[in-house]
């Protein structure tokens, strides 16, 4: 039964890790520069280092593993992609900062 749960979790993370590293990408004309939407790095690295720290975690450690894996994937990954933010787009690192 343990055995079953571990290739569902890991089914269940290559499932979401594919469906959400492919999006559609479309093309505008260079005149009409249009405003970025979608998740900034930071939210994307930090919902993919918690699936995956919740994986690893429940694998390796059950419940109690699963809990502290989940933490410590979404803090890392949202500093591993707040620095990206902050490298590739200053402007829009400060944009998304500065909400209230």
């Amino acid at each position: 039964m343990k055995a079953l749960k571990v290739y569902l979790l890991l089914a269940f993370t290559c499932l979401f890790l594919t469906v959400s590293a492919a999006q559609a990408q479309t093309s505008t004309p260079a005149q009409t520069p249009t405003p970025k939407k979608g998740w900034s790095n930071k939210a994307k690295g930090a919902a993919i280092g918690g699936g995956a720290g919740i994986v690893t975690g429940a694998v390796l450690g059950g419940t109690k593993g699963a809990i502290i894996g989940g933490a410590a994937g979404v803090i890392g990954g949202g500093l591993i992609g707040r620095n990206k933010d902050k490298k590739k787009d200053p402007e829009r690192y400060k944009a998304y900062r500065n909400k209230k």
